[in-house]
């Protein structure tokens, strides 16, 4: 491969698994290294990632992420990364701060807008203003209370400050910040990244310049692509835009960690508001390993982890899962190889304090016994079997597949190890299969990494119901010290930084220094896959069977559809949770614990889950279908077996299995109410707008987390436990005699086998056809809405949101409604309700399934005022001239989200269900023409005709603190 005189060549090397080809190269002058996988793909990623090790907790490297993101020297707008997001057809745009590296990724399948991209990226690293007001805006600062009076109380400000106190506000994220602070009691993994609220006030602008300068280095770098753009060029650009700038500097390195000579016991406590504190501690166990370098050392690892914490079965999850001491699993549980050094963790969540000896005791015993007795071979094979698995499918359904494979490989690029051997494990995998045939193997590896490691840490993490209090006592007792001991200079330079920082956001930046795409590079149509009809005989039926051809790298993805029964409110409650436990009990002749090993043997596991639709034309109806599906490696048609037995001889007699199960999804519900805060807020705004949305709000919303409570209280009793049961099997039995139909997607070659298999598989088996055609609604209720309801929950910030009635899918409006969301997001919003209000995030958007047009606000620290700016947003939009720019910027992002792509196999998947209800190519294709047609007049037509204010809702998730004013406000309040 040819290079870029600037550049060397390292090596280049084919990765069949993979069907690309990785290629390495160093930059001559500065040493940063590019990897490059060279691909068949138009997708093109870019990710250029730092090594960025702070030693204190204030948040430097998280701060310095976003205001490297506010203007270069080359761009010098104020937010050149918001304004390039509206300007591209980009796929994905981003930027993460680890807890030891920086990274700035994007992914356009346009290569103007590749390039485009790549010149705000590299000017924002390298070239970054880091003008004190964007530190002020984007980090920390403090103000007065009422910003003009400075005998005010002071109060601090930023968006990284309210973005990590809605973080922090989850135990989950507390549990791990304190766990690494003792796992790694001297590096820079000691601290949190992100930024501890109680220590970002302690960062100064001139920290954040020091940082820059010694970490945002071409010498401290590595550049990261993938694509079908040859090395060559991008090498090219890479030297015209920044490269050529630098001379070689000196690389940030790591340090191995310290260790502990013998295990370490520590309490630390967490903030609980409200409830019950008796049984809502986390104990975790964790060990510190080797270094993430040694890729053997690092899959052995991964196999063992996968030997203890596979599922169900695996010894150590099996002890977690129905020892009777926790509520569940820790969410630590597992090896975390992301940074220089390896950790294995393991504990419980939801305990009591008294049982912390006996869960550690526990915990060690079971690794004991796995020494001991060992492993049976079959499950040491199905853990190698999972990472092939793992190792050969595409993704790319979530975030961009060549971003996917970068960043598997990018700790290990960062660490001075060798990426390849993670993408092309084949190598490892061998010489592991090669190990195990040793029964020994599993144990001695066990006995040296874990129970002979004197570097163990036994974490209790205990609730105080005081401390948030006690928390927030401090923040002002340290601001009312601050504010008297001002002066009066410093009083008006308060005031005037408050001006200034006002004045810069309410600044008009000329935009069209900024490169662009605009309408005329969208493509000329929506890439749809094609599928052909066949059916399968059942029993005498012949269900309806839809293949798809798609390039899977072996895998093959199966789907049984089933068309959702009519139900009462008490067996739709259910769905959730026997959707959850379609592959977490016993079936046939297997108890639980087998088919959890047939599953990990043979497939990458079996999910039932729940499809709801509205109707196109009618707010009142509904479509639903449960969905179970699976995959496996093509040589696994055996999986198909599996997918019978899990539906059609499903067993509810496993009660002790079911009652942890429940235990487990409420402690994982409580666990993420902060980090889905905004779209809680949302669905419980719009619950009343249509009837998928009313059926969605009861079944999954917030009501659903306090009726999960009360099914774990009445499961307890014998009783209740033997009436959910029978309820569950009561469902079950209505779900196995509703109508339905397959979905098969492989490779061209292997579907003649698969469909004979399944066929085989399924001949006898006595079932009910779907109908072809759309069938019939099934939900129909409409729920009452109150027209304000707050949710109070365990938070430091508020999650807003406000909805209107807006149209179904396929009404003449709703494409206006679908650009109005990115038109005041773009033109009012971003800047009202993050810049200035300091949220982390804030938005508006239609949502054709609840019928809904929103409002929202995600970690925000206000709330009064926040309602008065998606109000004053409808009014802008009104009252002001707009120029024909932002509405294309606005079609342009909702393009850009049409015409994403999905893997191989998602893009099946996407292509069916939407033909499924009722969304045809020919809706769809219909639906973008309509898209390229809006103009600002229908935006301000609809706005004026649906979003009135007397038939606005609101919703709020907020701290309990917040409850007397939002009583204030006209909200009903609701507790969790």
């Amino acid at each position: 491969m040819s290079a870029h005189p600037a550049f060397e060549c390292l090596r280049t090397v084919p990765v069949p698994s993979l069907n690309l080809v990785m290629e390495e190269y160093r930059h001559r002058k500065t040493g940063a290294l590019h990897y490059h996988l060279a691909a068949d793909n138009p997708e093109n990623v870019f990710l250029v990632a730092l090594r960025t090790m702070p030693m204190d907790s204030c948040g430097v490297a998280h701060i310095l992420e976003h205001t490297a993101l506010c203007g270069s020297k080359k761009y010098p707008v104020r937010d050149p990364f918001f304004l390039m997001i509206r300007r591209s057809l980009n796929t994905f745009m981003n930027a993460f701060t680890s807890s030891d590296w920086t990274a700035y990724p994007f992914a356009s399948q346009n290569r103007q807008d590749f390039d485009n991209l790549l010149s705000v990226y590299l000017d924002a690293v390298f070239f970054a203003r880091l003008d004190p007001l964007d530190f002020a805006q984007e980090g920390i600062r403090v103000e007065f209370s009422e910003p003009e009076n400075p005998a005010s109380p002071l109060t601090y400000k930023g968006v990284v400050y309210n973005e990590m106190k809605g973080a922090m506000s989850s135990s989950h994220s507390i549990l791990s910040d304190v766990l690494n602070k003792y796992v790694f009691p001297t590096t820079t993994y000691h601290f949190n990244s992100g930024g501890d609220p109680a220590s970002i006030p302690d960062l100064g602008y001139d920290d954040l310049l020091a940082f820059y300068r010694k970490h945002y280095h071409p010498s401290n770098a590595v550049f990261m692509t993938y694509g079908d753009i040859p090395a060559v060029e991008l090498q090219a650009r890479f030297e015209e835009l920044a490269l050529q700038s630098f001379e070689a500097g000196e690389p940030v390195r790591g340090r191995d960690e310290k260790r502990y000579l013998a295990p370490v016991t520590v309490e630390e406590f967490y903030p609980l508001d409200e409830g019950d504190d008796g049984r809502k501690s986390h104990v975790v166990l964790s060990w510190l390993l080797g270094q993430t370098a040694d890729v053997r050392d690092r899959l052995a690892m991964h196999l063992l982890n996968g030997v203890l914490l596979e599922n169900s079965a695996s010894p150590l999850r099996h002890y977690l899962e129905t020892c009777g001491l926790g509520e569940s699993p820790s969410p630590m549980c597992g090896l975390d190889d992301n940074g220089r050094e390896m950790s294995f963790s393991c504990g419980l969540e939801g305990c009591s304090t008294d049982q912390v000896q006996a869960i550690e005791d526990g915990i060690l015993n079971v690794l004991r016994d796995v020494v001991e007795k060992g492993v049976p071979q079959e499950d040491v094979e199905a853990v190698l079997h999972q990472v092939e698995l793992s190792q050969r499918e595409i993704g790319g359904d979530s975030y961009p597949y060549g971003l996917q494979l970068i960043l598997n490989g990018l700790g290990a690029a960062l660490q001075d190890s060798d990426p390849l051997a993670l993408w092309d494990v084949d190598a490892v995998l061998a010489e592991l299969r090669q190990s195990i045939q040793d029964p020994a193997f599993i144990g001695r590896l066990l006995q040296e990494k874990l129970l002979d490691n004197s570097h163990r840490v036994r974490l209790t993490l205990k609730p105080d119901t005081g401390l948030s209090a006690r928390q927030q006592q401090a923040e002002a007792a340290r601001l009312a010290r601050l504010q008297a001991a001002l002066s009066e200079a410093e009083k008006q330079d308060i005031l005037a930084r408050t001006k200034a920082l006002a004045e810069r956001q309410s600044m008009e930046d000329d935009v069209s220094i900024l490169p662009k795409v605009g309408l005329a590079d969208v493509p000329a149509d929506l890439k749809i896959a094609e599928g052909r009809s066949a059916t399968v005989q059942m029993g005498g039926q012949a269900v309806p069977l839809t293949t798809f051809t798609a390039g899977t790298n072996g895998l093959f993805y199966h789907q049984i559809i089933i068309d959702l029964p009519e139900l009462d409110d008490e067996e739709q409650a259910l769905l959730p949770l026997y959707a959850g436990l379609a592959g977490e009990l016993g079936a046939g002749s297997h108890d639980y614990l087998a088919m959890q090993q047939w599953q990990s043997r043979v497939s990458g596991g079996i999910r039932l889950g729940l499809s709801t639709r509205t109707s196109l034309n009618d707010p009142g109806q509904g479509l639903g279908h449960l969905v179970l599906s699976s995959k496996a490696l093509h040589y696994h048609a055996d999986s198909f077996e599996l997918v019978r037995t899990t539906l059609q001889e499903l067993r509810f007699d496993e009660g002790d299995r079911v009652r942890e199960y429940l235990g487990q999804r409420k402690a994982r519900f409580e666990a993420g109410i902060t980090d889905s805060g905004h779209a809680l807020a949302m669905q419980t705004a719009s619950h009343g707008m249509s009837a998928v949305a009313s059926l969605e709000y009861r079944i999954s919303g917030l009501p659903a987390l306090l009726r999960l409570r009360r099914q774990v209280q009445a499961v307890q009793e014998e009783d209740g436990l033997n009436a959910l049961l029978a309820s569950l099997q009561a469902l079950h039995a209505k779900v196995l005699a509703a109508p339905r139909q397959l979905l098969l997607i492989a490779e061209e070659e292997r579907l003649p086998g698969l469909m004979a298999a399944l066929q085989a598989t399924w001949r006898d088996e006595p079932v009910k056809a779907a109908v072809a055609g759309q069938p019939n609604p099934v939900i129909r209720q409409l729920a009452s809405a109150p027209p304000s309801l707050a949710w109070l929950v365990n938070s430091q910030v508020q999650f807003c949101a406000a909805a209107y009635p807006a149209v179904p899918a396929d009404h003449p409006d709703a494409p206006a409604f679908m650009v109005l969301g990115g038109f005041l997001r773009n033109g009012f919003l971003h800047r009202a309700i993050r810049e200035q209000g300091g949220a982390y995030g804030g938005g508006a958007g239609y949502d054709g399934n609840a019928c809904a047009f929103r409002f929202y606000s995600y970690r925000d620290p206000r709330l009064e005022g926040t309602y008065a700016d998606f109000k004053a947003s409808l009014d802008w939009l009104q009252s002001n001239a707009h120029e024909e720019r932002q509405l294309e910027e606005a079609i342009l992002g909702i393009i850009a989200s049409l015409d994403k792509p999905l893997s191989p196999s998602g893009e099946a998947r996407s292509a069916f269900h939407n033909a499924l209800y009722g969304r045809t190519p020919a809706q769809r294709r219909k639906m973008r023409a309509a898209l390229l047609q809006v103009r600002i007049a229908d935006l301000q037509r609809v706005a004026a005709a649906y979003l009135r204010p007397e038939v606005m809702t609101r919703a709020v998730l907020a701290p309990y603190g917040q409850a007397s004013a939002l009583e204030k406000l006209g909200f009903t309040l609701e507790k969790l």
